[in-house]
């Protein structure tokens, strides 16, 4: 049976770097839930929740590995960002497990993104 990694084996990389990689062609997976990532996003980024919020707090997506693996190969590089950092580190810790090869964690989420003065897509106002 494969050692489980530990949160310590996952890269991360500040928003400067992730930008740079995501511009040379890496996949950008936001885990941020729905409702945050329609509000505001990476250019192309793909979104695949990492957890749900409901009334009754915080809850795991039972289906992220296999949401992801529909979006992502293994072998692709992929850069996982959420709001701030914290949710992106256990998903890279839970894709690292699975088999992605290539996974790099972006250190301060969309919200470093956004304070750095980056590209962001937002919806339209009507």
């Amino acid at each position: 049976m494969a050692s489980t990694l530990s949160l310590e084996a996952v890269v991360t990389v500040d928003v400067g770097a992730a930008k740079s990689l995501v511009v040379s062609g890496h996949r950008y997976l936001d885990v941020r839930t729905v409702e945050e990532f329609n509000k505001g996003h990476l250019e192309n980024a793909l979104n695949v929740p990492y957890l749900f919020i409901n009334p009754q707090g915080k809850e795991k997506n039972p289906l992220f590995l296999e949401q992801v693996s529909l979006v992502c190969n293994k072998d692709d590089s992929v850069v996982v960002g959420c709001q701030g950092g914290a949710r992106s580190l256990l998903a890279c810790a839970d894709l690292l497990n699975a088999g992605f090869k290539n996974v790099k964690n972006m250190g301060g989420g969309y919200a470093a993104w956004v304070q750095n003065g980056f590209t962001v897509e937002k919806p339209q106002s009507s």
